[in-house]
């Protein structure tokens, strides 16, 4: 019972800290929105994501990050928001791409507006990111402010090369993935923008640029991966109310998740042309009787237990990088937060 008490506390604080950011972090986003017309094309649609509560672990990661290195709040808050800005405005175009249907626990954009109305959403979103971002930087010497923007444009880079990837694993029905490729692809497509980055920044802000940040990168990388395991693992054992997207989602739009992965590598000659058939359906040609039966096969072939257990060698590796990377970092709330933060992922339920 002290196990699972001391997990439901740590699960609370954490969770506690983020909504704490995720308030802040809202209002600021949503004040930075453009008044005017056109509202109901446009800008309605552009306040929609930002205010819709999220986990907040990007700016979080950023101020938590800057203030251990010596930044004050009010240097980085403008970063953070930029930070989550471009978040959700990656999320319009992810759900678009993705063909999806509930995000935060309600309808995409697509899904509600239309395509076209979310595609303009999401570019108005980055764009409003940048002007966050341009005013933040004001604050710091145009040396530091390069740099942060510099971070930016590789973070961007970075995701969309994962993004790619992603895409194009489907579309030419690419065959024999295994863990490195995956781990190569959420390098990119999550770990940079999800973790490293706003890690990067906020480090890069409190120590004024002088900080060595590899050891910053191999922990990020760490966590970053097992967090995104974890979310993979929430797609397919999780409860849609509280994870607040479709459960089974990435089943049904035929992601090279790891555990689909290791299923190929480890099905039987029948069930392996049967999942290499269901991935060259479209999404509506995929049923839900198909999307069980690929489901069920994780089970019966220990699919789940693999990324488990993947997952928490990863994480293992995090809390070794952790004390390095944060070596230089002061003692406190901030340094205490972003250590629970390592199992906070194994245990959390969205």
């Amino acid at each position: 019972m002290t196990e699972l008490a001391d997990r439901a506390a740590l699960v609370t604080n954490v969770e506690d800290r983020l909504r704490e950011v995720g308030r802040a972090v809202r209002r600021t986003m949503l004040d930075a929105m453009p008044d005017g017309e056109p509202v109901q094309w446009l800008y309605g649609p552009m306040r929609e994501y930002p205010s819709r509560p999220g986990k907040a672990l990007r700016p979080a990661l950023c101020l938590s990050a800057g203030r251990a290195f010596g930044a004050s709040s009010e240097e980085l808050l403008g970063i953070a928001v930029a930070i989550e800005l471009l978040h959700n405005a990656f999320l319009v175009h992810d759900d678009v791409a993705d063909g999806s249907e509930m995000r935060r626990g309600r309808p995409t954009l697509s899904a509600a507006y239309g395509l076209a109305a979310a595609l303009n959403a999401g570019d108005g979103l980055a764009i409003v990111a940048g002007q966050v971002l341009r005013r933040a930087t004001r604050r710091l010497d145009r040396d530091l402010a390069d740099l942060v923007w510099s971070e930016f444009d590789t973070m961007a880079m970075r995701t969309l090369e994962g993004q790619a990837t992603e895409v194009g694993w489907q579309l030419d029905n690419v065959e024999g993935l295994g863990p490195e490729d995956y781990l190569h692809l959420i390098m990119h497509k999550t770990c940079w923008y999800t973790t490293i980055h706003p890690l990067r920044v906020g480090a890069i802000i409190g120590s004024g640029g002088t900080l060595d940040l590899g050891p910053l990168v191999r922990f990020g990388f760490h966590f970053g991966a097992a967090f995104q395991i974890r979310d993979d693992l929430l797609n397919l054992v999780g409860d849609e109310h509280t994870y607040g997207k479709e459960i089974l989602g990435d089943i049904y739009e035929g992601k090279r998740t790891l555990p689909l992965m290791h299923l190929l590598s480890v099905a039987d000659d029948a069930d392996k042309a049967l999942v290499h058939r269901y991935l060259r359906l479209t999404r509506p040609e995929r049923t839900s009787d198909l999307v069980q039966a690929v489901r069920r096969m994780m089970d019966d072939y220990g699919s789940i237990n693999f990324t488990i257990e993947y997952a928490e060698g990863i994480l293992l590796v995090a809390e070794d990088h952790f004390e390095q990377a944060f070596a230089a970092a002061q003692p406190g709330p901030d340094l205490d937060f972003l250590r629970s933060l390592v199992p906070y992922v194994w245990a959390r339920w969205r």
